[in-house]
């Protein structure tokens, strides 16, 4: 990079490696605007899909931990340090249990109803966009 200094002020000159960095670092900062209509029909689809997994995991992992927890309330000596009665932890461990496998049933419901309402919120623009790619 060069500096020139004179009378109407300062000029500046690039080397092209230099231009071709700021290119580089421009482009991370405007791809929306010039992302590729495909790129952004894929990018639609893919966000749907993370979306529900997310969620439906979320549903799955917390009623697994659950179930387990419920189960070792029941079958070890937790039940019976943590509360004191081994009666107490059974209706514990059973409602934790009971309470983990309804979650663990409900993740793929969940991951349906997720999909199905974020297809309908994103359905215009990927008809649109879809009806501009097959012309």
């Amino acid at each position: 990079m060069d500096f020139k200094s004179g009378q109407n002020g300062f000029s500046f000159t690039y080397s092209a490696k230099e231009q071709q960095e700021i290119k580089k670092i421009r482009e991370k900062y405007t791809t929306e605007a010039h992302e590729d209509k495909m790129e952004r029909v894929r990018r639609l689809d893919n966000k749907v899909t993370q979306k529900a997994q997310v969620i439906s995991l979320i549903f799955g992992i917390i009623g697994a931990l659950l179930l387990g927890f419920g189960m070792s309330l029941i079958m070890t000596e937790l039940g019976m340090a943590m509360l004191g009665s081994k009666a107490l932890a059974i209706v514990i461990g059973v409602l934790a249990g009971l309470a983990g496998a309804t979650l663990v049933s409900f993740a793929y419901p969940m991951y349906n109803y997720v999909i199905k309402r974020e297809r309908e919120k994103i359905a215009p623009e990927i008809i649109s966009l879809t009806d501009e790619l097959l012309k």
